[in-house]
């Protein structure tokens, strides 16, 4: 069984630009805990700030209240109990506490002797035992210094193992194993010490923090360390979800984690940090489920011949098949029984011939454009079009609030209305919803709203607006695609009011 510590909360808020709330921490805090079960929470600094202070309390008293304190870590430094302090003010109850893992970052930060430092860790963690405060130590900068001078790392744990800390843990601090060199330094630590517990803390200057948490383990650790998307100071630590799915598959050994949840708690931190996850990112990206060639979709319908052990189901998602001028039939249909549309062989030929054609104009196409192209090339529509926009007139005057006035044909009446708004495409919905209010009828609410332009950066360039609605509890994307932003905005919601209907 490895033990899981996630450090998104301390280590992971040491990204550049990030910086949690109180409020945020603590949802996150509970999302770590009830979605994906994580073993153990390293969740700030101390003496960092007031509002650190604050949040950590919001968060020891909801744990405590939980019954899961002793999963709640702080990192604490040899500072004479001025950690201890403010880790009990706090509430909690385990400190990870911070030394010199190398001997040239002892000598020429702290300007102490060897001997020295270890009496004062010893005194550090008498401290914390006295006020019934478990602590970790973690050996901050001990992969250059098992590689620098490991007779000093030796006689530093030598000095310390038989006092009652719980956990030694091995930072690659600056980022600089590999996977040889991460499991020769840590087969070191676990054969001279098989009586102690350690953790390995990698992070991702190299890109290899996974793969040196791997060798980590199989050099004998006990406990990894890893953060929601890989956040993290630099270029990050290592990313829970890769590390979960390499545990689980690679090494085949258990965890107390829920994979079901890694989806969802990834895009709430992503929502939270403002740092979007990487569209390939393994398990939580937004592309890494989705089937380009036909080739596989057509694998997949037989025998499932294209999938690996990362299923989507695990992590709470679901395969999806691109389309463009790479996908065959078996693409084409991957999405259409999504749909719930069936067609004739023939007109599946000429459907993908469509999407060919669009997809060399790089034009992005989405399951939601599908009854669209399958209606051009049937010439009726699968929605029947039962709306369409007759005409519709947009200003935008210097110190005047812009305005809107659309003409639109609703099976088959037209209405008219006018609307001023915060934007050009804020008063033509603006104006929308004063037609449906005159129904009776409410529009589905906006929760996202992007705009994408190709490489290149010419003005000409196609737009492609892509607004996300919320329509009785269902989630969905519609697509609009001009050279202009508010006409491609304007073409995704006629794609909406259509798909409404249907």
């Amino acid at each position: 069984m490895i033990e899981i510590m996630d450090t998104t909360l301390r280590d992971g808020e040491q990204t550049n630009g990030v910086s949690f709330t109180a409020h945020e921490k603590k949802n996150i805090a509970r999302l770590l805990v009830k979605e994906l079960n994580v073993d153990r929470l390293e969740i700030a600094s101390a003496r960092v700030s007031d509002g650190e202070l604050e949040a950590v309390r919001r968060i020891a008293q909801w744990a405590n209240e939980a019954g899961c304190l002793d999963r709640f870590e702080v990192l604490g430094f040899v500072d004479g109990g001025r950690s201890l302090a403010w880790i009990r003010d706090a509430g909690c109850r385990t400190m990870n506490l911070l030394c010199k893992g190398s001997l040239r970052h002892l000598t020429e930060q702290l300007r102490r002797t060897p001997e020295q430092h270890a009496a004062d860790i010893a005194e550090e963690v008498r401290r914390a035992e006295e006020v019934g405060i478990t602590v970790n130590l973690y050996l901050e900068d001990w992969s250059n210094g098992i590689n620098d001078s490991p007779d000093y790392v030796f006689a530093l744990v030598d000095a310390l193992r038989h006092l009652p800390i719980r956990r030694f843990m091995l930072p690659d601090t600056l980022g600089v194993l590999n996977p040889e060199t991460t499991f020769e330094f840590c087969r070191r630590m676990t054969e001279r010490y098989p009586e102690l517990h350690f953790d390995f803390h990698a992070h991702n200057d190299y890109g290899l923090a996974v793969a040196n948490t791997y060798m980590a383990i199989r050099a004998g650790v006990r406990g990894v360390h890893v953060t929601i998307n890989g956040l993290g100071e630099r270029a990050g630590n290592a990313t829970f979800s890769s590390t979960v799915a390499v545990i689980h598959d690679q090494l085949h050994y258990r965890t107390a984690i829920r994979e079901a949840g890694i989806y969802r708690v990834s895009k709430s931190v992503e929502t939270y940090s403002g740092i979007h996850i990487s569209p390939n990112q393994p398990i939580a990206g937004e592309n890494v489920f989705t089937q380009c060639a036909g080739v596989h979709a057509d694998g997949d319908a037989k025998s499932n011949l294209y999938c690996n052990p990362l299923v989507p189901e695990r992590f709470g998602r679901t395969r999806e098949y691109a389309l463009g001028k790479t996908s065959g039939k078996a693409n084409i249909r991957k999405n259409l029984e999504a749909l719930g549309i069936e067609l004739d062989d023939e007109t599946m030929r000429k459907v993908t011939e469509r999407v060919v054609e669009l997809g060399d104009k790089k034009e992005l196409l989405t399951q939601e454009d599908l009854p669209y192209i399958v209606s051009d090339v049937l010439r009726h529509n699968i929605h029947g079009n039962r709306i369409r926009i007759l005409n519709y007139s947009l200003s935008l005057t210097h110190g005047l609030r812009p305005v809107a006035t659309i003409k639109i044909e609703i099976d088959g009446r037209v209405y008219e209305e006018t609307a001023t708004g915060d934007g050009q495409y804020d008063a033509f919905v603006a104006a929308l919803q004063k037609i449906y209010k005159s129904l009776g009828r409410t529009l589905p609410m906006l929760t996202n709203y992007a705009v994408t332009i190709p490489p290149g950066g010419r003005t000409d360039a196609f737009v492609q607006t892509i607004i996300t609605w919320s329509h009785n509890d269902i989630e969905f994307k519609t697509r609009g695609l001009d050279a202009d932003q508010i006409e491609a905005a304007i073409k995704a919601t006629v794609k909406m009011l259509n798909k409404i209907e249907s």
